[in-house]
């Protein structure tokens, strides 16, 4: 139903006319593109013809650089925004949370907005990835001026004129609501949801300190008056709810997390938001929440008036990998029994693509339940089966061998085949141990926040992938100083007290550090961008993306892909847009096949997804460039700005 042309162009545009305010394909009104995240532009000014003409057309700089050199943030700081534009005006966040508002065709700052977070708070990642604007009139028929939301990682929804930048005093208090009070010292990284007159939330946190995080609850909100209207915990709470059943142990009450940090995705015309839920805490360890957990891991359908449950679909059962829904789900339509059905793709880390239907959550495609190896690890009891879709197929490696060790020289290969070899792995879902589990795909591995783009004209899906293993190790508490004294690799690696638990996290990748960069240590392609039929299930092509290693020193790197963080975005005319990539690119590719058929060096890091728009007959291409910190991309404060010649 997204194809904007006959009968069912007009009907969604009719509907999202009434329920979300009028759409124009000439505008980016929600982060996604639309609300149902497609991330799709029906644009075709600019051509695989005319790309040679692609050139910048202004550059805007929105001064952070300042801001993470005051707060010694650069490190954690991530410019992964994607604008929207709506009504001759360009919105977006930066990392340290304020919004600002450009004119779309020359770059020119209109107003900005400066919540004051303060940056030295213990977070996990400084980043914002996008506002969103509720566009009126209200569902009364009263004409409201427009409105942008902000979600904060300090833990505040704010309310903002559109035309000043100012706060709307009526919503909340002074047009702030604090979602902290009652629940804890979460953040949100996201933009909200919008649909009807109602503002949608999850959470961000991090969840592998301790067993007993804050609740990760999705509330809504009046967009008016930010009246609170329900609230929905991903884990159950009631005695009489059915999936209560699924989480056993004196401490499964205590459990935190399994909340929704990544992009909502709401169906204006049936009344529902879709949640995609994250493991619950700790990630590594579930001895404390045995059984399914379900809810956790889970894309969910929500009543949006009600926040009342409509269906789930669980991806992993008793996640002990870090494996969040962390792709923003995409409202699609695929051809079955020659009729159109609504549906639901979901990309997930594991490198599963699931097909659902988007009124039941039944899957398109069948998945199995199929056997995966058992925990060894004392006091954990990984789940039995976990749900495989049999199309598409995995995308991204699902086991390593020893054969799978690489190195840029044959000593560093001989490093790496020794390290694999002191290390487990049995395929898919192999466990975490305490002799060290090689996880793959990893906790950035698969399909990441990036998500997937859906072109509805070719009935293609468009994502790209990590193909990183991560190294999982449990060390008992009371161990942990004799182990790291032993072991200097395991003192420099990530750490995860996961307090409340008998064990210490330790999280480590298949790769080294030197002076040079990263020092990979399984086989390229290490990121990769693909296409799939979604109507049959089956892969178009892949190609690798981006490189790591300077080519004119090691030739073949262009084929090596890349580690990448941000999405793609297709447009009508045949193209998909993405940078993403370490290594600092803007791509064009050929949507049909593949082909790589343009790139230009951006300013700085391209971890964020590109945006389109038409403004007085001249199509634009807008991407944030500011780095990521803890990639070591080159950090920057650029909005860039393409279109033709």
């Amino acid at each position: 139903m997204k194809k904007y042309s006959g009968f069912f162009g007009c009907l969604f545009l009719a509907l999202s006319g009434t329920l979300f305010g009028q759409v124009n394909d000439a505008d980016w009104p929600a982060y996604g593109g639309d609300p149902s995240g497609m991330r799709h532009a029906a644009l075709s000014q600019i051509t695989p013809e005319n790309l040679h003409r692609l050139k910048v057309a202004w550059t805007y700089r929105t001064g952070e650089l300042a801001y993470y050199q005051q707060n010694n943030a650069a490190e954690k700081a991530a410019f992964e925004a994607t604008p929207l534009m709506v009504e001759g005006v360009l919105y977006l966040s930066t990392p340290s949370n304020r919004v600002i508002a450009l004119d779309p065709a020359t770059g020119a700052e209109k107003w900005t907005f400066d919540p004051k977070v303060n940056l030295k708070e213990d977070y996990s990642e400084i980043t914002s990835r996008g506002v969103s604007t509720w566009p009126g009139p209200d569902e009364v028929g009263k004409d409201r001026e427009r409105r942008i939301f902000l979600a904060t990682i300090d833990g505040r929804l704010i309310a903002l004129s559109a035309a000043t930048g100012k706060p709307i005093p009526e919503f909340g208090r002074k047009g702030t609501i604090d979602l902290r009070r009652g629940i804890g010292p979460i953040s949100v990284t996201s933009p909200p949801a919008i649909i009807g007159n109602t503002v949608i939330t999850g959470s961000s946190m991090g969840d592998n300190q301790r067993l007993d995080y804050e609740r990760g609850v999705v509330r809504a909100f009046d967009v008016l008056t930010g009246k609170l209207k329900w609230r929905w915990d991903p884990i159950p709470r009631k005695a009489d709810d059915p999936a209560r059943a699924t989480w056993k142990g004196k401490k499964a009450a205590q459990t935190g997390a399994a909340n929704a940090w990544s992009i909502l995705s709401v169906d204006p015309e049936r009344n529902l938001v879709f949640i995609p839920t994250t493991s619950p805490s700790p990630d590594y360890y579930g001895g404390e929440r045995v059984g399914r957990n379900e809810y956790a891991n889970s894309i969910v359908a929500l009543r949006a008036s009600t926040g009342k449950l409509v269906w789930h679909f669980q991806t992993v059962h008793h996640d002990l990998w870090d494996y969040d829904n962390a792709a923003q789900p995409a409202l699609i339509s695929v051809e079955r029994d020659g009729g159109e059905v609504p549906a639901v793709a979901v990309g997930t880390k594991m490198g599963h693509i699931f097909l659902l239907h988007r009124e039941t959550g039944k899957p398109l495609f069948p998945v199995e339940e199929r056997p995966v190896p058992q925990s060894k690890v004392p006091g954990e009891q990984a789940y039995p089966t976990q749900p495989f879709p049999v199309l598409p197929l995995p995308v991204g490696p699902q086991q390593v061998r020893i054969e799978d060790a690489w190195g840029l020289t044959e000593a560093d290969r001989e490093v790496a085949e020794e390290r694999i070899a002191s290390l487990v792995n049995e395929g898919p879902f192999t466990p975490p141990s305490l002799q060290g589990t090689m996880v793959t795909p990893s906790n950035a591995g698969g399909v990441h926040w990036g998500g997937v783009s859906y072109d509805p004209g070719r009935n293609l899906l468009i994502t790209n992938i990590n193909r990183l293993v991560a190294v999982i190790r449990l060390i008992p508490r009371e161990k942990l100083k004799e182990e790291e004294g032993k072991n200097e690799a395991l003192l420099r690696a990530e750490t995860g007290l996961q307090e409340g638990t008998p064990y210490v996290l330790k999280r480590d990748y298949l790769f080294t550090r030197s002076q040079e960069g990263l020092r990979m240590q399984t086989k390229p392609p290490w990121g990769t961008l693909l296409a799939i039929d979604m109507n049959s299930g089956e892969r178009k092509w892949e190609v690798p993306l981006g490189f790591m290693y300077d080519p004119q020193t090691y030739p073949d790197a262009v084929n090596w892909g890349s580690i990448n963080f941000g999405g793609a975005l297709t447009t009508a005319s045949g193209l998909t847009f993405v940078a993403a990539s370490l290594d600092g690119f803007f791509r064009a590719f050929a949507t049909e096949t593949g082909e790589l058929l343009w790139q230009s060096q951006l300013p700085a890091g391209g971890q964020s997804t590109p945006m389109s728009y038409q403004l007085n007959g001249k199509q634009y291409l807008v991407i944030s460039a500011g780095g990521h910190g803890k990639l070591g991309t080159p950090l920057g404060d650029y909005v860039v700005a393409y279109a033709l010649d």
